[in-house]
């Protein structure tokens, strides 16, 4: 695997495999990388012939008092496990390459429907700054397709709409959530967890699956549904943002006549902010 750090060094790799008739992937991450990324780049390369992964904390998407400073950077375990997962380039360049004017100054990607609720309620910016670091890749990479997991679900489909209102040329793959034993959905911030901590959190997924099997069952009172949420992570010892039940395909709020629908959850234990979703179907909409 080849590692690069300037645009221009990546669109001539890119270049040269498109003269050969190949197909790229890309897999967006920021590093501190888990088995959940490995099966981002596993399911890339089943769509695609080359596969580029970037590695990039964009400082475009934390807010003033939240952990870019902190955030974890492991290259060396994330460069052994690319090579393991078989991808073909790593594109990890600095802050300047990707903003070489000042980003809090710069062009900015928002979807203003979807980036303000939900976590963005919670963080100002951060769905714009990801929004807009998500268009500046694929444009550097101009990839047939590029992956997302399924756990942070408001960006995949803050993503998705990015890609169809600016009419870029790329599909938008995304892969369940990827779950430790017991439960709890991965994340790089997992590890700011203590042991108590982490005995604690897969509480959140319980949770989730707790107002899922409620929806499947017919009950409809989504209100009662998002705050039973809510006091059960609130007696489990989190400190819970939102509990939502919204429309799957807009996150728009579930209604009598919703059928497919995601249930999402942000809450925060010690110093980790967990997010977590699960999908839920109605069977019996109408009736």
């Amino acid at each position: 695997m080849e590692t690069v750090t300037r645009i221009h060094t990546l669109r001539e790799r890119v270049s040269s495999w498109r003269q050969l008739g190949l197909t790229v992937g890309l897999v967006p991450t920021m590093g501190n990388l888990h088995r959940g990324h490995f099966k981002l780049v596993t399911e890339a390369r089943q769509h695609a012939d080359r596969v580029v992964v970037s590695i990039f904390v964009n400082p475009m998407q934390f807010g003033p008092n939240e952990d870019y400073a902190e955030y974890p950077r492991t290259p060396r375990p994330d460069a052994a496990l690319l090579d393991k997962a078989a991808a073909d380039l790593l594109f990890q360049p600095e802050v300047a390459e990707i903003y070489p004017a000042d980003h809090e100054r710069g062009t900015v990607v928002d979807v203003p429907q979807l980036s303000g609720i939900l976590c963005g309620a919670f963080r100002p910016g951060h769905f714009a700054g990801v929004a807009t670091v998500v268009t500046k890749l694929l444009c550097i990479v101009q990839p047939q397709v590029a992956v997302f997991g399924e756990k942070d679900y408001q960006q995949l489909t803050i993503v998705r709409r990015v890609v169809v209102d600016l009419c870029l040329a790329t599909e938008i793959v995304s892969v369940p959530t990827v779950r430790e034993s017991d439960g709890l959905a991965m994340s790089s911030r997992n590890c700011y967890l203590t042991a108590a901590e982490r005995a604690v959190a897969p509480a959140l997924h319980r949770a989730l699956l707790g107002a899922k099997e409620r929806v499947e069952s017919g009950d409809a009172n989504f209100d009662a549904i998002q705050q039973s949420g809510m006091r059960a992570l609130e007696a489990a010892g989190f400190k819970p943002q939102y509990f939502a039940v919204m429309q799957a395909n807009d996150l728009q709020p579930a209604n009598a006549g919703s059928r497919e629908l995601v249930i999402l959850a942000a809450a925060k234990l010690g110093k980790a902010r967990l997010i977590d979703n699960v999908r839920a179907e109605r069977k019996q909409v109408g009736s």
